[in-house]
């Protein structure tokens, strides 16, 4: 008897130690979502974009990666061996048009000459979301201006 009360008090510690672990857990998880859901920027800071080094989400920096300066884009990729060069038109602050002034690349489907007609759709601290168009193609980019030293 002596032995079933022993195993019931520790069942019992067990249970509320467990509980006050998952409360916890419950706790860091609330706070890390809270943290990572941060809302964007309103108004969006399209300016973000008129300057700076960007990178893709998710695609490594010799694969890709961008440059703008003095109303000029560059994209290099390809370890930094290709580029297309662009010039940029802003119609007002958050829609932009770009120009392909030149290329490296022959094989790369864009052309000289070819308009994309781009939108900044969204900003958050560093990240900007961009809609694309071209002829009858649309697609979005989502890009991370790097830090300055």
């Amino acid at each position: 008897m002596k032995y079933i009360k022993t195993i019931s008090v520790a069942l019992l510690f067990l249970s509320v130690s467990q509980i006050d672990a998952q409360k916890k857990t419950t706790a860091d998880t609330a706070k890390k979502e809270a943290t990572q859901q941060k809302p964007v920027d309103n108004p969006t800071k399209c300016s973000n974009i008129k300057e700076g080094t960007f990178l893709r989400i998710n695609y490594p920096k010799n694969l890709w990666y961008m440059t703008v300066k003095d109303n000029v884009q560059t994209e290099y990729y390809n370890d930094g061996k290709d580029h297309i060069k662009s010039s940029l038109v802003f119609v007002d602050d958050c829609n932009y048009k770009l120009i392909v002034l030149e290329k490296t690349e022959e094989a790369n489907r864009i052309k000289v000459g070819d308009v994309f007609s781009n939108k900044v759709i969204a900003t958050q601290d560093n990240y900007i979301k961009i809609q694309s168009k071209i002829d009858n193609e649309q697609f979005d980019l989502v890009l991370i201006k790097a830090k300055t030293k």
